[in-house]
């Protein structure tokens, strides 16, 4: 079993600007790759990842040669992104692939043959060792490593295979659970969990900080301390939101050997626009997820029922 540990970093100001030079390549590959795509489509052409891949491979040294300031996993691994892209799109379960914009989910790929971790350091190549804000949860086979930024804050996502699988929970008993709005979940047994409703909560602060974003001036540096405001605000939010949908899925999947959910359609019920900020605020999908991995590395049942 393959688990992922998402752990913050404190970086110095050298090793944040190293590290946005690496999004940037990788954002700017992905959408090289993109619009290569579509020009030889448009021309009749049958591109696929790796012929794009080749292709980029041997111009890229000398028409782009500030890829080579960061490693090159930076500007290898886009071209496996994207065709994951263009096949859930063939597939009908995501839209047509856009461009990558600066600023959002900016992000780079580094393979486990290039990192090491050590304690509280985590060895990124062409940068040196960064430190992390906690050790590595999990033991077992370093599988890949994703660095991002959330807010103003970077990340490090480590992919960790196991080596021994988790206990399996001997629990036996059967739970259903009914989320809602005004109360995040009511389960059978008649408890019932009241969610934190983080969004309800800030929406004053949230607003007033969108209305001081919209007066500064765009390209000034008082719009973009005030965008990063705006970016924190928000990630506390989320913060908010996932640590409750944790707790409350860590205790149904050890409290509890089987655990029933309805088959919530949310991608239309946040089409009635008096309900939509509740139930998006609620996070009905990001708790059906995390119940389904969590379940399943216990040995627990997730039973879906039709609606």
């Amino acid at each position: 079993m393959i688990l992922a540990h998402q752990v913050a970093l404190d970086l110095t100001q050298q090793q944040e600007a190293y590290c946005r030079r690496a999004a940037g390549t990788a954002r700017f590959t992905y959408n090289w790759a993109l619009a290569e795509w579509k020009r030889q489509y448009q021309a009749g052409e049958k591109p696929t990842a790796a012929s794009l891949k080749q292709q980029w491979n041997a111009l890229n040294h000398d028409r782009y040669p500030c890829v080579d300031d960061v490693h090159k996993d930076a500007n290898q691994q886009p071209f496996a992104h994207l065709s994951t892209a263009f096949g859930k799109f063939f597939r009908k379960e995501g839209q047509y692939p856009t461009f990558k914009k600066k600023g959002q989910h900016d992000s780079f790929y580094i393979t486990n043959d290039k990192c090491a971790i050590n304690g509280k350091r985590f060895r990124i190549p062409r940068l040196g060792w960064v430190r992390m804000c906690e050790f590595l949860r999990f033991q077992g086979k370093l599988m890949s490593v994703t660095v991002s930024r959330v807010a103003d804050r970077w990340f490090a996502s480590f992919a960790v295979r196991l080596d021994t699988p988790p206990p399996p929970c001997e629990n036996q008993a059967v739970v259903g659970v009914d989320l809602g709005v005004l109360i995040l979940a009511t389960l059978s047994t008649g408890e019932t969990i009241t969610g934190p409703k983080p969004l309800r909560t800030l929406q004053q602060a949230l607003r007033r900080c969108s209305k001081a974003l919209s007066r500064k001036v765009k390209g000034s540096a008082n719009r973009a301390r005030a965008r990063a405001k705006l970016a924190r605000l928000h990630y506390r939010i989320a913060c908010q939101r996932k640590d409750s949908l944790h707790k409350l899925t860590t205790d149904l999947v050890h409290r509890f050997g089987t655990v029933v959910i309805e088959d919530l359609h949310v991608k239309g019920m946040v089409k009635n626009h008096h309900l939509a900020g509740a139930i998006s605020a609620m996070g009905f999908g990001t708790f059906r997820r995390l119940l389904a991995y969590k379940a399943d590395a216990v040995g627990d049942k997730v039973v879906v029922v039709d609606r």
